[in-house]
């Protein structure tokens, strides 16, 4: 039951807390061990955060997500976690979190309590509203990223990064929602009513545009923002930027990929060695040049 407990909080997807670290990473204080282990903390408390919001979405859509091909094998939907027991955690881990969120940092359990309304608020409503359900995903990524900033203390991160964040997780949420749609149009059941309210001409516009305005944005953030290095090496990332954006296009309109930007983190690997190879770019020019 515990394992099945785990696999509800959806573990996979707690790759995307690790925007967490931005503000760590970007900030110049990866090696600081006082806000290292802060940021630690807050990554865990966070997924714990993320996770009950999962376990409750699986509560409420139970019902939907059993006349589902793939999702009937969730854990509730399925019977391995009994409802009452998902309830009873969905409960008790807010309960733990929250207080030690506060207790770690009082802005970040502020942020915490926001991100947990707003998912509920998204789990009942905000995802049966065109635009606004994408919206609320990236206004979820933001939160991740303040989250960050206010457990280091910084000093010079960049309000570009926060126009990037929104950018690309905007993305990465219309990128779904178009594999979503298309998965509908091919006879795979659809439990997601608010697809009706989208077409693929709509989705394909949307992502062309956000997917530009990503590239240009961190574009800008890499020579415009102060706080950078003078010699403008960070512009040296952005072919990484512009790659990992292509592959993911590519991804989806070629490869026909599900459009989960968490799986395919963990399953594609131009994608794997392209993050990796932006990350030690980043923290090279940051931190030793």
């Amino acid at each position: 039951m515990l394992s099945a407990l785990l696999k509800t909080m959806r573990p996979k997807q707690w790759t995307k807390n690790l925007a967490i670290f931005a503000a760590l990473v970007f900030d110049e204080k990866l090696f600081s061990s006082g806000y290292l282990l802060d940021a630690v903390a807050g990554f865990f408390l966070l997924c714990m955060v993320s996770g009950t919001v999962y376990i409750i979405n699986d509560v409420v859509d139970v019902e939907k997500d059993r006349a589902h091909p793939k999702k009937k094998n969730r854990p509730i939907a399925s019977g391995a976690l009994p409802v009452n027991i998902a309830i009873i955690a969905a409960i008790v881990l807010p309960l733990i979190a929250i207080p030690l969120s506060f207790a770690l940092n009082i802005a970040f359990g502020a942020l915490m309590l926001l991100y947990l309304l707003l998912q509920l608020v998204y789990s009942f409503k905000l995802k049966h509203m065109a635009i606004i359900d994408v919206l609320t995903i990236a206004a979820g990524f933001v939160i991740r990223v303040a989250a960050g900033v206010v457990l280091v203390a910084v000093a010079r991160f960049s309000p570009w990064l926060y126009v990037v964040t929104t950018l690309l997780s905007l993305l990465m949420g219309f990128g779904k929602r178009r594999q979503e749609w298309l998965m509908a149009k091919n006879g795979v059941k659809n439990t997601r009513a608010i697809l009706e309210e989208y077409n693929l001409p709509f989705l394909d516009n949307v992502i062309t545009i956000v997917a530009t305005s990503t590239v240009m944005a961190y574009s800008l953030y890499t020579f415009s923002a102060p706080n950078l290095p003078p010699n403008h090496w960070m512009m040296l990332t952005i072919p990484f930027v512009i790659y990992g954006i292509f592959r993911y296009l590519y991804a989806l309109h070629v490869l026909d990929s599900g459009g989960d930007p968490s799986e395919m983190l963990l399953e594609d690997r131009p994608l794997q060695i392209t993050v990796v190879l932006w990350g030690l770019a980043i923290i090279g020019i940051l931190y030793f040049f």
